[in-house]
């Protein structure tokens, strides 16, 4: 290996050869693919060594990197993808290392391209998915007993069953875990300051969300005198409440559900209009007012409504973006990642950027109208300095080999755990970094980043337990994760 292992990967590697099948537990930027490489080398001459990654753009990166790292051939190496026709895949697997995403080795297990038992070592990267159904359950399934398992994340959530079911579901004996303060880790860890900016919605705007709310707490008030409580609080929840409705076997179910879902709009377009501002408002008050559904009419139809959506328009931009805009002319020069969670809003951001004198260019996830191609031509850009300003959608927190960045800005908090950390990854790995949070007062912003600080703090008092643990023996059912990823307005029709 072209690289030497720093003496906490070395550890790590030494107690996985000494007790087998392991989670490797370490802050992003911290070498997890170092220890992956170090463990195929040991691995390939003793059967298949498999490295699953969840997204072909990480794959890609993974293959590109391994050949570097381990000096090895591409006549030992095949990256697979579904995009590969079947039948070349197949002689592909002929190859000691495979690359490739889950869901592609699953497939190709059952169709018996693939013998699990000749398989020697498989990598699960980004460990914290091996959840419910996904590929990485059925693949750990299908291996022999002398398959070695090694999963890797840097943040496994801040649920403990739900890290037990990852654990079972790989088989994993042994948990490796490293954090920031851990003596032989620290020297490599770089400064990252975080630094929260409030803003306050007022004029126009203030008056829309005060009619908004006023809308809410009357198909609320409904729910509540038809014997059902709308959990307001969390999100998960409320949206879990449908599924309680539909099952009810009473003809009341109709009239909670024409409450339900017209509380469920008002709800977004609440949090659209506190948390994004009027331009994903207004799309979504006109999805709604082309819906056919007759709670979607009801709404359109109220005077709160037409009202709010009169201010709206009139209200301008939100104050996020005036306070957006000078924090990157503060920090003009700098390499900056904006992580924006609605996929509308990032069109919006990057003109708004650009007119202030910005450069600045979107990164999404595959859609028709941005591909795969145009994924990679962005990150080769921004690497080059071609522009500074990275506006991303959910794609960019996940292990991407995204050049190092001096700042990561939130144009929203968001809850889970999980994604905050891998957002905040993006900075502070080869040099000192700063992470902005953008919060609007007395909004869903402020549950947010609380919640997302109150599970970190859990997950990490969890983490400190399972070292030297191993698999407890007894486990609760795990409760249901957030959802996570980017998120679209169609998604609350």
């Amino acid at each position: 290996m072209r690289l030497e292992p720093r003496d906490y990967q070395q550890n790590i590697i030494d107690s996985i050869v000494s007790k087998g099948n392991t989670l490797v537990v370490l802050p992003t930027g911290l070498g997890k693919t170092l220890i992956a490489f170090a463990l195929i080398e040991k691995r390939m001459q003793h059967g298949k060594c498999i490295f699953l990654t969840p997204t072909k753009p990480l794959a890609r990166q993974h293959y590109s990197s391994i050949l570097g790292v381990l000096g090895i051939s591409q006549d030992d190496v095949s990256l697979l993808t579904g995009e590969q026709p079947a039948k070349r895949r197949k002689e592909m697997y002929a190859k000691p290392v495979i690359i490739s995403t889950p869901q592609t080795v699953r497939n190709d297990i059952s169709r018996g391209y693939l013998d699990p038992e000749t398989v020697s070592l498989a990598i699960y990267d980004e460990a914290h998915r091996a959840v419910g159904s996904y590929a990485y359950v059925r693949i750990a399934q299908a291996l022999g007993p002398e398959a070695l398992s090694i999963g890797l994340t840097a943040s496994p959530g801040g649920d403990k069953s739900r890290i037990d079911e990852v654990l079972r579901n790989l088989n994993m004996t042994n948990v490796e875990v490293r954090s920031s303060k851990d003596a032989d880790v620290r020297p490599y860890v770089k400064n990252l300051s975080f630094e929260w900016i409030p803003v306050e919605l007022g004029g126009d705007l203030q008056k829309a969300s005060r009619l908004l709310r006023k809308v809410a707490a009357d198909f609320s008030g409904r729910m509540k005198r038809s014997g059902m409580s709308p959990p307001l609080a969390s999100k998960r929840m409320f949206l879990e409440m449908r599924k309680k409705i539909l099952a009810i076997d009473h003809p009341m179910k109709y009239r909670l559900m024409f409450n339900y879902s017209a509380l469920l709009h008002v709800l977004h377009l609440q949090e659209l209009l506190e948390t994004q501002g009027p331009y994903p408002t207004l799309l979504y008050l006109d999805k709604i007012a082309k819906s056919e559904s007759k709670s979607a009419q009801a709404l359109t139809n109220r005077d709160e409504i037409r009202e709010a959506r009169e201010l709206v328009v009139s209200g301008g931009e939100h104050p996020k973006m005036a306070k957006l805009l000078e924090l990157l002319d503060g920090i003009a020069g700098s390499k900056v990642i904006v992580f924006v969670q609605y996929r509308d809003q990032i069109a919006r951001i990057i003109d708004l950027l650009r007119t202030a004198g910005h450069r600045a260019m979107p990164f999404m996830g595959k859609r028709k109208e941005f591909t795969r191609k145009m994924q990679e031509e962005t990150i080769d850009m921004f690497r080059r300095g071609e522009f500074e300003i990275l506006v991303a959608s959910s794609i960019g927190e996940e292990g991407l080999d995204i050049p190092a960045v001096d700042a990561v800005v939130f144009f929203e908090p968001i809850p889970s755990e999980i994604r905050s950390i891998q957002r905040r990854g993006r900075a502070g790995r080869f040099k000192d970094g700063t992470v902005y949070v953008l919060m609007t007062k007395a909004s869903r912003d402020e549950y947010c980043y609380w919640a997302s600080v109150r599970r970190e703090k859990k997950m990490k008092s969890i983490l400190e337990g399972y070292r030297g643990e191993g698999l407890p023996k007894k486990t609760k059912k795990p409760e249901p994760a957030d959802a996570g990823g980017q998120s679209k307005l169609s998604e609350f029709a």
